[in-house]
């Protein structure tokens, strides 16, 4: 009887280091889904530009000015969201906001340009809301 219980613990304790170590393959292969329909997006619109590691897609439009904002930087931008099937999500002109307090796209792309610069963003839904894959024309007019 006591090595059925022995047997039992050592079962469940492994069961349970073995369902907690677990990788999220959802979120994986959500990613991989994103992936692949950006670069069919990218192919179909004809945009020339570059993944990240985190899987932003970006092209540089027109680089801008030599200092680049960052994190704690409050940039002014005019922009335009839709959806990839063209659906505006969408639009300001010079919205101001501290950049660390914008979506991970944006915090990750708008860095890529000076001021004057602008950039297309192909955001996967890890990086935006969570809930669509979305793109962002983005004119940076300023940071202090």
């Amino acid at each position: 009887m006591m090595n059925y219980r022995i047997l039992l613990v050592v079962s469940l304790v492994s069961f349970a280091v073995l369902t907690g170590c677990k990788k999220d393959d959802s979120n994986d292969e959500q990613k991989q889904w994103d992936h692949a329909k950006i670069e069919q997006y990218a192919k179909d619109q004809q945009i020339n530009g570059t993944f990240t590691e985190s899987g932003l897609y970006y092209e540089v439009l027109v680089d801008g000015g030599n200092a680049h904002p960052d994190l704690s930087s409050v940039v002014t931008v005019s922009y335009k969201g839709y959806y990839l099937d063209g659906t505006i999500l969408d639009e300001g002109e010079n919205f101001t906001q501290l950049l660390n307090n914008l979506i991970a796209g944006w915090k990750e792309g708008i860095p890529k340009i000076g001021e004057g610069g602008k950039i297309k963003l192909v955001i996967p839904r890890h990086l935006a809301y969570g809930d669509a894959i979305l793109v962002f024309d983005v004119t940076l007019h300023y940071f202090v």
